[in-house]
């Protein structure tokens, strides 16, 4: 006859054999995961090799000056001027390092005079 405690590790046992295979189960589904991910980084690799490698043929010098050749007069090509070439304390200010506008202070009077210089200021003015 059972005891009590075979009855206990007869469950036990039975629960670790289910969270075993459920933890089994979960890691194949993740190294499936795993190996798709790492054919989709394979083929982008890929894609990028190629692309540089098309870049590359489409950018020869040679090729560039035979299109030049043909298509210069059509589209009125010229060549680049050293002179319109931009130095870099040539360039505008990037964004974040433009002073920011401080905000207006708002006429309180109530007869609507702020306004009035809103629409002036903004041009949206019509006579």
């Amino acid at each position: 006859m059972l005891r009590t405690f075979d009855l206990v590790m007869i469950g036990a046992m039975a629960a670790a054999a289910t969270v075993t295979y459920q933890i089994k189960h979960l890691t194949d589904n993740k190294r499936q995961d795993v190996r798709r991910i790492e054919a989709e980084i394979k083929l982008e690799r890929d894609t990028i090799e190629l692309l540089k490698a098309d870049w590359a043929l489409l950018a020869q010098p040679n090729r560039l000056e035979r299109l030049i050749a043909v298509y210069g007069p059509e589209l009125k090509l010229e060549p680049t001027m050293p002179t319109q070439l931009a130095r870099p304390f040539e360039l505008p200010m990037l964004r974040s390092q433009l002073p920011q506008a401080e905000p207006k202070d708002e006429i309180a009077d109530g007869n609507g005079a702020g306004e009035a210089t809103d629409e002036i200021a903004t041009g949206s003015v019509k006579p």
